[in-house]
């Protein structure tokens, strides 16, 4: 398949070409890279170009983004080499299955460009990088490119470059104003950093919760080449960084991708002292979050790194803060540099890099790397819906994984102890014997360890928290018999009196779907026991009562639904149960079809809106209106029944007279829902009931002593924490949380937790001490982590306010906060 559909794409464009012979940028465009920016389909043009008139590259369309620009690779290599490149690519592969010798085999260098689209020099640098890679007059290219194969994606995020790019276009003179107060340089909300969605793109690599990155990370593990570069831009007062790293490194890291990356930092100094360029290395940019285009790669096993230009709001000049004008034309030219740099060092230590890739994935099918070598998820019917996301997740990263049986020790991640276990029939059995040990030993293990408490992301994501899956790290190895996501066959229905389904994002996603199709829908807010099986509150039912439809009508679509979302149904005939409250009782009450508003626009984070906004349009396939957030009292609320806050800084918060409309609104039946900072808000006005919980630490005089200006980032951590996993106790009797056993694990991000409501609403979750699972907590603020509220449920009038004080939707790959989300947009509230 790859092989075929990379012909026809290449075929296709090369036969669509009219040019005579190849151009260097400067004459296909029509001015030199640097001096204006580059158009998305320019770029692609550009591209085409060099395909059409150079027998050393290839091009491949390997998906389309949001807005539908292509997204496309050129490889680069000798003429022999790209004829026979599909063989290439088995090859490599099969090296990194241990399968095949290192010899012979070119290099793999995959350069990725511009995957924040307001760092956009990188783009520009990459039509040079091709030309200069293919130019016949470049004879040391030439000779790079007899070991090596150079793969390039010159933007990875299309949609969010052309928004920076139009913009920019739109608002500079004929001339580039280098005044940093200028309109140029102050881009607007949601700015072009993100994709359609307003993602970061460069956080999503392992998660692939975005289009873009499906597509990428697919052919990504088609190829895993032997090096990564992912060129970027940072504040434009900052010189260039390239590798080495800084400090914290994950411990899976080899010494030879510690190594090696000195080798290339080394040849880029080179390069750089000879033009007097300014560069730092080992500060900053650290490798430890799992999903960057350098730690990707690097857990993959290739040479992963991140180079970084000064840039971001630069337009085509701006004048620094050390007096120095910083334009797109030397920006660029930094960024070819480093390019062929990497290029150039590949070619010189091909036999090195080979041999040590080779010996890399050897020890990985050994189960040589990390400590662990089995990961057992526990299976129950309860959580069998989390179960079939987390198989999507490792199938989609390449990880494997089956059944085993036996029994053994582990580390329970429940307990956070060490206990004996048996593995059970369903029970998923991941071990590190294979290709992608080292990233499962990083998405698995139970505590993040650092080697230094200053990074750049957050430092826990262990997969069976943010599943919300009970399931064991042992050091044993088993055999692991395997099997593919969602292989179970589920039972068809026959017409009945109704349907039952389980409550779980699946079912959450059918009932999404069956609201919209008109179909009437309730809710049990109590287990209940039907023909000896269990059902939990939550438990989705269909009758034919209400539903005024044909019976084959409506069992077609509750059929669809199911089937779509690969939802259990059980048909029930009668409404009668077994134990618990029968399906005419008024615990089994009616769910409408929410009218929803996400508020975003300037005063609301764009990546927070863009989560909820993502989350509707891509996972619950519900519909929601995005409203700006100066524009909703002008709205007419009486058509609104959910209105959701992202975190934010919002105006018509600020205040009791300007927050009248929306507390008239929830008086009147309005759902409100406020996540992260808005709640800080909420808690400010009178008619919220949650307040901040202040530190009651008791404070004794001590003698003052001078701080520590050395240790000043360290002082500051000490307080804070990046992101870690903390264990909440939980009221899964309420609406909030169905579907929920009486915990949830929580991605904490920020220092604030909450006083209990005392009265006209419930306390949902509850952080209490000895709580904190994994990562990195100040010690400070570790000791104030405790006794308060992060999730609560307050009544106003007739409405509510749902108060989520952590992002539950985080990046959207935090999958055990969906249904807790989903719950207070169809469930809280309901009559």
């Amino acid at each position: 398949m790859f092989k075929r559909f990379f012909l026809l794409i290449s075929v296709g464009w090369y036969c669509t070409s009219g040019f005579s012979q190849l151009q260097a940028p400067e004459s296909f465009l029509g001015y030199k890279p640097g001096n204006r920016f580059t158009p998305h389909y320019r770029l692609v043009e550009y591209f085409k170009h060099v395909a059409a008139n150079s027998k050393m590259v290839q091009l491949y369309q390997y998906g389309e983004t949001n807005e539908h620009r292509p997204l496309i690779v050129a490889y680069v290599g000798e003429e022999q080499n790209l004829q026979h490149i599909d063989a290439i690519r088995q090859k490599n592969l099969a090296m990194a299955n241990g399968q095949a010798q290192a010899a012979g085999a070119p290099v793999i260098v995959w350069l990725s460009y511009n995957v924040h689209g307001n760092e956009p020099a990188s783009s520009e640098a990459a039509m040079l990088t091709l030309y200069e890679l293919v130019n016949p007059a470049n004879a040391g290219t030439k000779e790079w490119l007899k070991n090596t194969l150079v793969i390039i994606d010159p933007c990875l995020n299309p949609d969010g470059r052309d928004r920076y790019v139009n913009w920019y276009n739109g608002v500079v003179g004929k001339s580039a104003n280098a005044f940093p107060q200028a309109r140029e340089h102050r881009e607007p909300w949601p700015q072009g950093r993100s994709n359609h969605y307003n993602f970061d793109l460069n956080r999503d690599w392992a998660w692939q919760t975005q289009q873009e990155s499906r597509y990428r990370v697919a052919l990504y593990n088609q190829w895993l080449p032997q090096i990564h570069v992912d060129f970027h831009e940072q504040g434009y007062n900052a010189p260039y960084y390239f590798a080495p790293a800084a400090e914290p490194y994950h411990d899976v890291l080899t010494k030879w991708q510690r190594d090696f990356q000195k080798v290339i930092g080394k040849n880029h100094a080179k390069y750089f002292d000879q033009k007097g360029w300014l560069y730092f290395t080992k500060e900053r940019f650290d490798l430890f979050y799992p999903s960057y285009g350098d730690t990707y790669p690097l857990y993959s096993g290739a040479i992963g790194m991140t180079y970084e230009q000064g840039g971001i709001s630069a337009g085509l000049a701006v004048q620094a803060g050390d007096g120095d004008t910083v334009t797109l034309v030397s920006r660029v030219a930094h960024h070819v540099t480093t390019g062929l740099s990497t290029v150039e060092t590949a070619s010189a230590n091909a036999a090195q890099l080979l041999q040590q890739y080779s010996d890399y994935f050897a020890n990985a099918a050994e189960g040589k790397t990390g400590s662990y070598r089995s990961f057992i998820i526990k299976y129950s019917k309860a959580d069998e819906q989390k179960l079939d996301a987390l198989k999507k997740l490792l199938t989609k990263n390449s990880i494997r994984y089956g059944t085993a049986t036996g029994s053994g020790k582990g580390w329970n991640y429940d307990t956070r102890r060490e206990e004996t276990f048996s593995i059970e029939k369903k029970d998923i059995v991941v071990s590190t014997r294979q290709p992608r040990s080292a990233l499962i030993q990083v998405l698995f293990e139970p505590e993040s360890r650092l080697t230094d408490s200053v990074t750049y992301d957050i430092t826990a994501w262990a997969l069976p928290y943010a599943y919300g899956l009970k399931g064991y790290a042992s050091r044993q190895v088993f055999t692991v018999n395997a099997v593919t996501a969602n292989d179970e066959v589920r039972g068809g229905i026959n017409e009945a009196y109704g349907y039952v389904m389980p409550w779980g994002m699946n079912t959450a996603r059918a009932a999404a779907q069956l609201l919209q199709n008109r179909v009437k829908l309730r809710i049990a807010e109590n287990d209940f026991t039907f023909n000896h099986q269990k059902f939990s509150k939550g438990a989705v039912i269909i009758l034919k009562t209400g539903n005024n439809l044909p019976s084959s009508d409506l069992l077609a679509k509750v059929k669809a639904a199911a089937d779509s979302n690969m939802v259990p149904v059980s048909a029930v005939s009668t409404g009668m149960v077994d134990t618990g409250f029968d399906f005419g009782s008024p615990s089994v009450r009616a769910v409408k079809a929410p009218r929803v508003v996400l508020v975003t626009g300037p005063e609301a984070s764009a990546y927070a809106a863009g989560e909820v906004w993502s989350f509707f349009d891509n996972e619950l396939k519900y519909p929601v209106s995005l409203v700006n957030s100066n524009d909703l009292n002008k709205l007419n609320l009486g058509n609104v029944d959910v209105i959701i806050v992202p975190d934010g800084n919002y105006d018509f918060l600020s205040g009791k007279e300007s927050s009248a409309f929306i507390a008239a609104w929830v008086r009147n039946g309005g759902r409100l829902i406020a996540l992260e900072s808005a709640v800080t808000q909420l808690s400010k006005l009178d008619w919220c009931s949650l307040k901040l919980k202040e530190d009651s630490a008791s404070r004794k005089d001590s003698i003052i002593k001078p701080s520590v200006f050395g240790s000043r980032e360290r002082e500051e951590v000490s307080e804070t924490t990046p992101g870690s996993i903390y264990r909440v106790r939980v009221d899964n009797t309420h609406p909030l949380m169905f579907g929920y056993p009486d915990y949830y694990y929580t991605l904490k991000m920020d220092n604030k937790i909450y006083r209990p409501i005392a009265k006209d609403g419930w306390n949902v979750g509850i952080i209490n001490s000895d709580n904190k699972m994994s990562g990195f907590t100040g010690t400070k603020l570790l000791k104030k982590m405790k006794d308060g509220v992060l999730f609560a449920v307050q009544d106003l009038g007739k409405g509510n306010i749902i108060y989520l004080t952590d992002d539950v939707l985080f990046r959207n790959f935090w999958e055990n906060g969906k249904l807790l989300f989903t719950n207070a947009v169809f469930l809280v509230g309901e009559d």
